[in-house]
């Protein structure tokens, strides 16, 4: 990798951060300098340091590698963290054992780009992977972001944990609030024209506090999310329906204004329609859109033991399937955080044994079926993108710490 020194912008800070940033061994020191730079905005994760601590360096054990492993891999376009992990271990979420984790730099572990190659060394039954000196190293552009609604994940050419773009939209579109919230917030009153539903760069009419805000996501019926082990109300999922922003207020005329009125007459605020995920109607909410977060997801195991069950699929389903979005009957009270890896398990079948002479009624154990990637949480309920499932996922489906 290079030597050069890069400067750093807060947008373009803000950029690398939220493209996934992971770790390697053998950068230079003017770009770990940088990387310290661009950490102070993360927090410290106890198991990031765990981690650290507990491998620093070390690798793994040989008998943790992938039967095939390579010795080593030229990173390409597209590749993934999860992958190029799956291509040297038996289980993808132990990358951090594998790469070593750096201690100095546990804040906002380090890039990998394409071109770079990755060279694994064996020694003393253990196994690590570096950063080969001499290859790719980092872009040095700069984004600047505004304060839309990006239904894409920015990168600036760095390598991401899992394929951003399937969970891109949902960074916005997945939400869910503790209370019926939407029930006060402002409101579509009417639309362009008087049509019935309104799309991308027409206009709504908006009544409602707007607290001085611009720009807004707009949300259908909320729907409450149950516990399918105790049927309690976790909190309410919001049908996302696209984008607003602010284009002029309204205001009331008065009858006493001498304009011929005999009463007062509402005049609602202006918006133009952004982008739509569905046609928007009367009496759909909008909510503000939320500050952009500086996301970094780093795929490991939960610490601790938990299980759980499949609160939903994530829109109109009653099953999913890999790389379809489902919701957890666990949040950020309960463990879990973003960059948890769990293990799907398929309900055991019933079954009668006759191999006696007689009939004993049996139920045969779970099965592992596959696995989850936590992507948002929120107190009681979080959203995993399904990794990988022999077999359909539905509701009430149990999980695990793999």
């Amino acid at each position: 990798m290079s030597n050069r020194d890069r400067r750093v912008t807060p947008f373009g800070r803000r950029r690398a951060l939220t493209a996934l940033a992971t770790l390697a061994g053998g950068l230079c020191s003017g770009l770990a300098q940088t990387a310290r730079a661009q950490a102070s905005a993360l927090p410290v994760y106890p198991q990031w340091r765990a981690t650290a601590e507990r491998v620093a360096q070390a690798g793994v054990p040989l008998e943790d590698l992938a039967p095939n492993a390579p010795d080593s891999h030229v990173v390409q376009p597209g590749d993934t963290l999860w992958g190029i992990s799956s291509m040297f271990l038996k289980s993808a979420w132990r990358w951090p054992d594998l790469w070593g984790m750096n201690l100095a730099q546990i804040r906002n572990p380090h890039l990998i780009y394409p071109g770079q190659r990755l060279v694994l060394e064996k020694r003393n039954g253990r196994a690590t992977l570096r950063v080969a000196e001499g290859g790719a190293g980092a872009p040095t552009d700069v984004v600047r972001l505004t304060p839309h609604v990006r239904s894409e994940v920015l990168d600036n050419g760095a390598i991401a944990s899992i394929p951003l773009n399937l969970i891109g939209p949902f960074l916005n579109e997945a939400v869910v609030f503790d209370t019926n919230a939407l029930a006060t917030a402002p409101r579509i009153v009417a639309t362009q024209e008087g049509r019935v539903m309104v799309s991308r760069g027409e206009t709504a009419y908006v009544r409602g506090d707007l607290h001085g805000v611009r720009d807004f996501r707009i949300f259908r019926q909320l729907t409450p999310l149950t516990d399918p082990e105790t049927g309690a109300v976790l909190g309410y999922e919001g049908r996302y329906v696209g984008a607003a922003e602010f284009v002029r207020s309204g205001q009331t005329q008065l009858a006493s204004a001498g304009k011929g009125l005999d009463r007062d007459v509402v005049v609602p605020d202006t918006f133009r329609i952004t982008s739509t995920r569905l046609e928007a109607g009367v009496g759909d909410r909008l909510a503000p859109v939320p500050q952009q977060e500086l996301v970094a997801y780093v795929p490991h195991a939960p610490a601790h033991p938990i299980e759980g069950r499949v609160v939903a699929v994530y829109g109109d389903g009653l099953n999913a399937g890999q790389n379809q979005i489902v919701s957890l009957n666990r949040g950020a009270l309960d463990g879990l955080e973003r960059g948890h890896v769990l293990a799907l398990w398929r309900h055991g079948a019933q079954a009668v044994d006759t191999t006696s002479g007689g009939r004993v009624p049996m139920q045969l154990p779970d099965e592992r079926d596959g696995l989850l990637f936590v992507f948002r949480t929120f107190d009681h309920v979080s959203y995993a993108l399904i990794l990988n499932t022999r077999n359909p996922v539905t509701r009430g489906d149990r999980y695990t710490q793999p």
